[in-house]
């Protein structure tokens, strides 16, 4: 399975301010010295040695995860960073696309209007969600006056699919299954299984006690997984105010994970206060929780909008 972050933020779609870039700017200045400006390589060696907060971003688009898997296309909600896959140069040569979402809430639907391949009249779209009224849903964001277009400038082949937690759905050689999770209205996490691989989509979840008990339709989704893209906006501080927004601190979804045996977190769904040296500091801390805390090394990475990886 290839895997591509195109959305990574959560709530809203969040910019870098130019009272950001002038702080990475000044922290590279910070770091320079003679030696590293003498040659080429030196200034070559220099740059690539810069902290990953300061050379690159996390992103500011929100959710959108995509994944390659025996010749399928899977799409994992279509917030703002849909409209970025749009424009990419890689996407299927068939011209169809298997879209699940896990909720409505604006940050996981926003950039389905500004998807470009959908008013192809030769492309196909298979929507898969748990909800009863998903096209309703997804029509009502793009009525006059909030929409130039309606749903109905889009394709002609879209097929709405109701996906019941516990029953797979099979498609080509994957097999995709779903449980739902605690979030405000409700929210849906996916797993998608190729072969003896797991890879799961885990955003808007408010982690509690409920979740790391062993039942067949978490057991499903959750468990042995290799992978799993897991909603961490808040420190624990955050958490604790936060209470029933719908979102969890990074080390329960750190707690989560190892509950799982899952072998690889990406934390996700990035709070839109946190610039990318904040970002880089959760990850520290999620890393060092889960070596001093749990004695696991399980690996722990920040999801970055633009990083692809092989499952």
């Amino acid at each position: 399975m290839l895997v591509h972050f195109w959305g990574v933020r959560g709530s809203l779609p969040t910019p870098l301010t130019p009272q950001q870039v002038q702080s990475k700017i000044m922290a590279v200045v910070q770091r320079i010295t003679e030696e590293d400006i003498k040659s080429i390589d030196s200034r070559a060696k220099f740059v690539s040695n810069l902290p990953s907060w300061i050379f690159g971003t996390t992103g500011g688009n929100t959710a959108c995860v995509e994944v390659k898997s025996e010749g399928n296309e899977f799409v994992f909600d279509a917030g703002s960073g849909l409209r970025v896959m749009g424009k990419s140069g890689n996407l299927p040569q068939d011209k169809h696309y298997n879209l699940f979402l896990s909720h409505f809430h604006w940050d996981h639907i926003q950039g389905l209007p500004y998807f470009e391949p959908a008013y192809d009249p030769k492309a196909r779209f298979d929507i898969f969600s748990p909800f009863d009224k998903t096209r309703e849903y997804l029509a009502d964001q793009m009525k006059v006056p909030f929409s130039p277009v309606t749903l109905d400038s889009f394709t002609k082949n879209l097929v709405f699919h109701k996906m019941i937690p516990g029953e797979p759905v099979n498609i080509g050689k994957n097999q995709i299954t779903t449980c739902k999770m605690s979030h405000p209205g409700d929210s849906y996490s996916y797993a998608i299984c190729e072969g003896d691989k797991k890879f799961v989509y885990a955003t808007d979840i408010e982690l509690r006690a409920k979740d790391f008990k062993k039942t067949p339709e978490s057991e499903a989704v959750f468990k042995d997984a290799d992978c799993i893209v897991i909603d961490s906006q808040y420190t624990v501080d955050e958490a604790y105010r936060k209470k029933n927004w719908g979102h969890s601190a990074f080390c329960y979804a750190v707690d989560f994970a190892i509950n799982w045996n899952i072998k690889k977190i990406f934390l996700f769904h990035h709070e839109p206060a946190y610039d990318d040296k904040k970002i880089n500091s959760i990850l520290n801390a999620a890393r060092w929780y889960a070596q001093y805390i749990h004695h696991s090394d399980i690996s722990i990475s920040i999801a970055k909008e633009d990083l692809e990886i092989t499952i």
